[in-house]
């Protein structure tokens, strides 16, 4: 399905750990290719951050009408407070996610143990 997918390598699981970790979480697992994974870190992760937008939209025009003078203050907070949360999970979610896959990479990069060295004459 994706041409783009490359084996993974110690470097690849560098680049996508820091794209998950820096840019947008589940951006880096989508380089790796595993698509359900990271489609369901992006959509926590954009999940999160909508609920921030409205949030602070919400926060916004209760502001503004204040300043009108004929609006009713209603708590809002918690809309915030759940979008944070959910951003966050998605981030360390993957976190894991790009620890697991440089922990790969070391992995199959190693020699195997139980083949002796080669003896060159």
């Amino acid at each position: 399905m994706f041409s783009f997918i490359k084996p993974l390598t110690p470097a690849s699981a560098r680049n996508a750990a820091l794209v998950n970790q820096l840019a947008t979480p589940g951006l880096g697992t989508l380089m790796l290719g595993k698509l359900a994974l990271g489609l369901a870190q992006l959509a926590l992760a954009i999940s999160g951050f909508l609920f921030v937008i409205v949030w602070f939209g919400m926060v916004i025009s209760q502001y503004y009408g204040q300043i009108s003078g004929n609006v009713e203050v209603k708590p809002v907070g918690w809309i915030g407070m759940t979008g944070a949360i959910l951003f966050v999970a998605s981030w360390v979610w993957s976190l894991f996610t790009s620890i697991g896959f440089i922990r790969e990479a070391r992995r199959m990069t190693q020699p195997d143990p139980h083949v002796p060295p080669r003896i060159s004459t």
